[in-house]
């Protein structure tokens, strides 16, 4: 990354990336800065992320500005800006650097821009760390995609955005569902849904979400814990229904399952059997 060393002088700092293969134009970051100096530099893409604890201290535009705790950090591409900790801890934050032409695509709105470096919206940024820690752990392209479109729109309530997208009448996606209810476990991509709607993948993403208000990701994951519901009912084990619904392990599906349930597949089964 640009203006960030490879490693730091001070062990107190440390910072991580990550770039996900299947979608170019974007890199993440998570640091906690606590003695280095960011000598004046650039991104090509816009610079937005959150502070989780600490202030940050950075020159913009020609003016100091200070990030607190539950702040959010709005910066623009190629602006020319340092950082460096306020507080003795340092600071501690995540970042996302994207493309201007990558938030086109997947927001289909040209020429985003913003007016502030920092914002103070402490409920947003705790929603934007949640989302960027989630993009960081999604290993699944399907489930990145849509993570950052949510992300996108969150932090579309600050850019000015001179060519919003126009409204389309929602598609029909039964071939798409059909699709996810045949495959549940297998690794599916967007491209490969948008393709079957007739789409690109990002004008598909948003399309979808408009038409059934919840991303293709979050359908498969319903269609998978429906199955899985179906399975263990029917008497299958844990295990093998966790790997029959593309789940990882046993765990995952234990957890997913109580999140849409409210109860563990384990009981869940032995409450079938009162």
């Amino acid at each position: 990354m640009q203006g960030v060393p490879h490693s730091f002088d001070n062990p107190a700092d440390s910072a991580q990336f990550r770039c996900p293969a299947h979608r170019p134009g974007i890199e993440l970051y998570r640091a906690h800065i606590v003695r280095h100096a960011f000598e004046p530099h650039v991104h090509e893409g816009f610079g937005l992320g959150a502070i989780e604890s600490g202030v940050e201290r950075f020159r913009y535009r020609g003016a100091d500005h200070l990030a607190p705790p539950d702040s959010l950090v709005l910066m623009n591409p190629e602006e020319l800006h340092t950082g460096c900790a306020e507080t003795d801890g340092g600071w501690r934050y995540r970042m996302i650097y994207i493309d201007p032409a990558t938030v086109a695509e997947v927001t289909g709105e040209p020429g985003w821009w913003f007016g502030d470096a920092v914002h103070a919206d402490a409920q947003g940024a705790r929603l934007i760390t949640a989302l960027l820690d989630a993009l960081w752990q999604a290993r699944e392209p399907l489930a990145f995609d849509s993570l950052l479109l949510q992300l996108l729109g969150e932090f579309r309530r600050h850019a000015h955005v001179p060519h919003a997208a126009r409204a389309e009448s929602p598609s029909r996606f039964a071939q798409v569902i059909e699709y996810l209810h045949v495959h549940l476990a297998e690794r599916v991509t967007l491209d490969e849904l948008a393709a079957l709607a007739g789409l690109s993948p990002f004008h598909f993403l948003r399309q979808f979400q408009t038409c059934h208000h919840a991303t293709p990701q979050q359908m498969l994951m319903a269609l998978r814990l429906s199955m899985a519901k179906r399975l263990l009912a029917a008497g299958e084990a844990p295990a093998p229904v966790a790997a029959a619904v593309g789940l990882t392990d046993q765990a995952h599906l234990t957890r997913s399952f109580a999140r849409r349930y409210g109860t563990t597949p384990a009981r869940y089964q032995r409450a079938l059997k009162r």
